[in-house]
């Protein structure tokens, strides 16, 4: 099928996109970035197939089952021993079905099944709605060839990007002495609740025997870039109580809404924490409601926001943004409000000084923060944000093929250091 329209980030464009607040502050370029080579590798049918196939299934998140059982087919069918990690279902799932569970896929080469990794390479496998079919520009596939669908850049090009390159570097004998120090873990939840990754942090002790990682590889799309950190986030549920009356006589009551709009707007130009490198921290008023009737002055209104946190601590962060969010807003008025919030975290510091890569920070939230543990962290992946979620998410067959090898020297980087 050949696509009418293509992003124009894909081809070339170099406009800027959103307010310069919600735009990384740094990006650098390596001395050397050697993954631009556009050859034919031997393996772009196999990367190709296996990145069509992902797409091809319906992953929206809560409703994983079918991507985890061809992932266990794949696997498996190409000697890799697989254990499944089974998540409990999500409460806000729209249709969640008792006969498909959810569940994480671990996998790792035998024939051990007892494995000593030294390296996590993982990603998500759920996808945020609605689902969108794969297509792609037509034959012969090149380096230029755009492959389009729900999950072609979050994350399924990753998913693929790290298989084949596991694949690879197993198939040229690099990591014959230890074919059980790389696992591959891939996880449900991540576009929600972020539950398949902490279920999989909380439960790894139960593993026999449990895994010990020195470093792990998250993949997420940094438009190949090698990320030195990303914003936290947190969330609050705000309720605000006035008074309520007719509306020709607003001085007799007490608008909510009106109170809960000047108390957001305050908060929406008042700093809530910044730093050099990761800019400002923003909110977003993702919902907004109240009142009853347009005549009558309403008692009640509510606001549901999400904040991308530019401060520190990792785990005090979203809290300490969280205070100020409230001070500002009893600021406004002392007793209207009332707050349900989720603090979730602050910025997240990555590792990324590995030779050959280009680096960046990224305003979005992943997995990293949800793997407890003193390991290395490298977060790296295909595609760019800027079309993921999108109606049209895709990316470009060279940037997956470039991924693969990159995958494969943080692979390496990270089994020798």
């Amino acid at each position: 099928m050949r696509l009418t329209t293509l992003p124009a980030l894909l081809l070339g464009s170099s406009q800027a996109l959103g307010s310069k607040l919600q735009q990384p502050l740094k990006t650098t370029q390596a001395t050397t970035f050697s993954s631009n080579s556009h050859t034919s590798p031997a393996y772009r049918e196999d990367l190709v197939s296996l990145h069509k196939s992902l797409i091809d299934i319906s992953s929206i998140s809560g409703n994983e089952n079918e991507v985890g059982n061809f992932l266990v087919d794949y696997l498996t069918s190409r000697d890799f021993i697989v254990q499944l990690e089974f998540v409990p279902p999500q409460t806000n799932t729209s249709d969640p079905d008792p006969e498909k569970p959810r569940y994480n896929v671990l996998a790792w080469k035998g024939p051990n099944r007892r494995p000593s990794p030294k390296v996590l390479v993982s990603s998500h496998i759920d996808t945020v709605p609605p689902f969108i079919p794969y297509s792609r520009t037509d034959d012969p596939l090149t380096a230029d060839t755009v492959i389009a669908g729900r999950g072609s850049v979050d994350a399924k090009a990753s998913v693929a990007a790290q298989i084949i390159a596991l694949q690879t570097l197993l198939d040229s004998g690099r990591l014959d002495k230890a074919e059980d120090a790389v696992m591959l873990l891939y996880v449900v939840g991540e576009e929600t609740l972020g539950d398949g990754m902490k279920y999989f942090s909380d439960t790894r002790g139960k593993l026999d025997p449990p895994p010990d990682f020195k470093a792990a590889i998250f993949g997420e799309p940094t438009e190949g870039r090698l990320v030195c950190g990303h914003k936290g986030i947190f969330g609050c549920d705000i309720t605000a109580t006035g008074h309520a009356g007719h509306s020709g006589y607003p001085w007799l009551g007490k608008s909510a809404t009106e109170v809960l709009m000047r108390g957001l707007v305050r908060v929406l130009d008042t700093d809530l924490g910044s730093s050099e490198e990761f800019g400002n921290t923003t909110i977003n008023v993702g919902l907004l409601g109240g009142g009853v009737a347009a005549n009558v002055i309403p008692e009640k209104a509510t606001a549901r926001i999400a904040g991308r946190v530019a401060i520190g601590p990792e785990a005090e962060g979203g809290e300490v943004v969280a205070e100020r969010l409230r001070k500002v807003m009893q600021s406004v008025d002392e007793e209207a409000f009332e707050f349900d919030c989720r603090y979730g975290y602050g910025v997240v510091k990555c590792d990324c000084d590995v030779e050959g890569f280009e680096t960046t920070t990224v305003n979005y939230g992943t997995d990293v923060h949800n793997l407890e543990g003193n390991h290395t962290r490298y977060l790296y992946g295909p595609g760019t944000i800027f079309v993921a979620h999108g109606p049209d998410e895709a990316i470009k067959l060279g940037d997956l093929e470039n991924a693969v090898e990159d995958f494969k020297k943080l692979i390496l980087h990270a089994l020798e250091s």
